[in-house]
């Protein structure tokens, strides 16, 4: 739980929530088409309790944030381009809300998916 204390009190900020932050910033990068889950087991829990924060993997020790995100892209696209657009993507929006810096983004690819061609 991230922590933060000043002279009114203490804020804390669970993984969880920076889950979501992550989640929902990786969903808005190009050539993400969703997220995947990090193994089967974790997929079918999520898939009957329906997680918000799927594919993301969120690891604070005190003092370093770090994320692992599972991600599947649009087929065609470079991977690399889209994995580095991930992690900034992610690493602005969670500093923006948090004002905490983030370590490390560990972008994972998962799998590719073609688009419907009509």
């Amino acid at each position: 739980m991230a922590e933060e204390i000043n002279p009114l009190g203490s804020i804390q900020i669970s993984p969880r929530a920076i889950a979501m932050i992550a989640y929902q910033a990786a969903l808005e990068s190009y050539g993400v088409v969703g997220l995947a889950p990090k193994n089967l087991v974790n997929g079918l829990s999520q898939v009957i309790v329906r997680d918000p924060t799927r594919g993301v993997e969120v690891h604070y020790d005190g003092q370093q944030i770090t994320i692992d995100i599972y991600v599947v892209i649009e087929y065609g696209t470079r991977i690399l381009s889209v994995a580095e657009s991930v992690q900034n993507t992610v690493r602005f929006h969670v500093e923006k809300a948090l004002g905490i810096p983030v370590s490390s983004i560990n972008v994972h690819v998962r799998g590719l998916r073609v688009s419907d061609i009509d």
